[in-house]
């Protein structure tokens, strides 16, 4: 079921000039699980059904209706990545291609990388694959990590239009970034690192070693994160704690620049908190010490990874809190379900009052892994926001839409899945901008 309206604020009367309104939808006819994808008007999703099986679902980006739907499944996907999104590209005249992973009907083979119509959902083209991280967007055209459960582990640079392989490059590897002309991916090895390549010839550009920036013993098994700034990527590696060592690996936030690879600034020892920010917008961390200990909050500028407000640990009150953040992100709240929670103004580091204050925190702080059929345990939902009022630690009853720090934007419009799977849009931005999950 689609709702379609305005999302209208109350308008003045007289001389006063009324309040915008913007296009929105919600669809429920769908439980997304994975980000969304947005390019040409069309907004892609992967859902769960009833039955425990995916499936890729295509909206019209104006309405949200529902333009088709097909199997998906996931084959080789680690569930620390979640569950992923369909890739979606712009090919040129008029034509925006949807890649997804289908089940296979070839025995030899578990999946198979698919390109359609992204409006019509015609399959152009296929080709199988043992095992897949997914398919990615890579400038115009779409990078997928094939075999990743064997010894021939790639990334094949495909044409969406045609599915012909353009280069590839062994190994496992993300894409980070790209635009027009050049990829930057993470290649996932014993040594980490960051390179980037001329997209039509596959020539390697720059490359640089995660380790150069946070140290040695960097290892990728707890967790990353990317965002770019107009002339920087940004990085967060998360700790990874050794179980037969008891060692803690190298973590941090980095950044590099886009041009060359070089490294801007680097800020290790610290772990990005959540609710927050994409690492190239708004990142908000914490820092901890050799022993283990937490310190207090801090927002770093993603350009410079200078401080630009904190509070330190001795206004941190005790356990049994959840960070709430208001859509300007200019304060840090710490909700209490239904009891009265403080707040803090980043800038200054002074308690905020907290009678009228309101924060956008997770819906739910105990979410239940997907009940998946055929697929390995551990997958959950990409998290949703509701706000609450930190005063009674109770959610608002007219919440808006979240803040752009959690949904980005992307040609004007905010795509996000409420915490019953749920999809809403609003056209309310001007630029696109990264949210929360990239």
């Amino acid at each position: 079921m689609v709702l379609a309206g305005a999302l209208a604020l109350a308008g003045c009367s007289g001389s006063e000039a009324a309040a915008p309104s913007y296009p929105t939808w919600h669809n429920t006819a769908v439980n997304a699980v994975s980000r969304t994808a947005i390019a040409g008007g069309v907004a892609t999703t992967t859902s769960l059904k009833g039955d425990g099986t995916l499936e890729t679902v295509a909206l019209d980006l104006d309405s949200g209706k529902q333009l088709w739907a097909a199997p998906a499944t996931m084959a080789g996907r680690l569930p620390g990545m979640g569950v992923p999104a369909p890739a979606i590209i712009e090919t040129g005249k008029n034509q925006t291609v949807a890649v997804t992973v289908d089940p296979s009907t070839r025995r030899r083979w578990k999946a198979m990388i698919v390109g359609r119509d992204a409006r019509t959902g015609t399959t152009k083209w296929s080709r199988p694959a043992h095992s897949t991280f997914g398919p990615q967007k890579c400038g115009m055209f779409v990078c997928v990590a094939e075999n990743t459960a064997l010894a021939t582990a790639r990334v094949v640079v495909l044409d969406p239009a045609t599915g012909r392989v353009l280069w590839r490059l062994p190994g496992i590897a993300e894409v980070e970034w790209s635009n027009a002309s050049r990829v930057v991916f993470l290649r996932l090895a014993r040594n980490p690192l960051l390179e980037a390549y001329d997209l039509r010839t596959g020539k390697v550009v720059w490359q640089q070693p995660v380790e150069q920036a946070l140290g040695s013993g960097v290892n990728m098994s707890g967790g990353w994160s990317f965002g770019a700034t107009a002339e920087n990527l940004v990085g967060y590696v998360a700790p990874y704690t050794n179980p037969r060592t008891k060692k803690v690996s190298a973590f941090g936030l980095f950044s590099v620049k886009l041009s060359d690879g070089s490294i801007n600034w680097i800020r290790p020892s610290v772990v990005r908190v959540y609710p927050s920010g994409n690492p190239g917008f708004a990142p908000v961390v914490r820092p901890v010490d050799q022993q283990g200990q937490y310190g207090g909050f801090a927002r770093l500028d993603p350009e410079s990874g200078r401080v630009l407000g904190q509070i330190p640990a001795t206004d941190v009150p005790g356990a049994g809190w959840w960070l709430a953040f208001p859509p300007r992100m200019d304060k840090i709240g710490f909700l209490r379900h239904d009891k009265r929670g403080t707040a803090f103004d980043l800038a200054t580091g002074r308690p905020a009052e907290i009678d009228e204050e309101r924060g956008w925190s997770f819906c739910v702080t105990d979410p239940k892994p997907l009940a998946l059929k055929g697929q390995s345990p551990g997958f959950y939902s990409v998290a949703s926001l509701c706000e609450f009022d930190l005063a009674t630690g109770k959610r608002t009853a007219d919440a808006g839409a979240p803040p752009g720090w959690f949904t980005g934007s992307q040609n004007g419009w905010r795509v996000w899945r409420d915490e019953k799977g749920g999809l809403h849009a609003v056209q309310d931005a001007t630029a696109t901008a990264p949210g929360m999950y990239g």
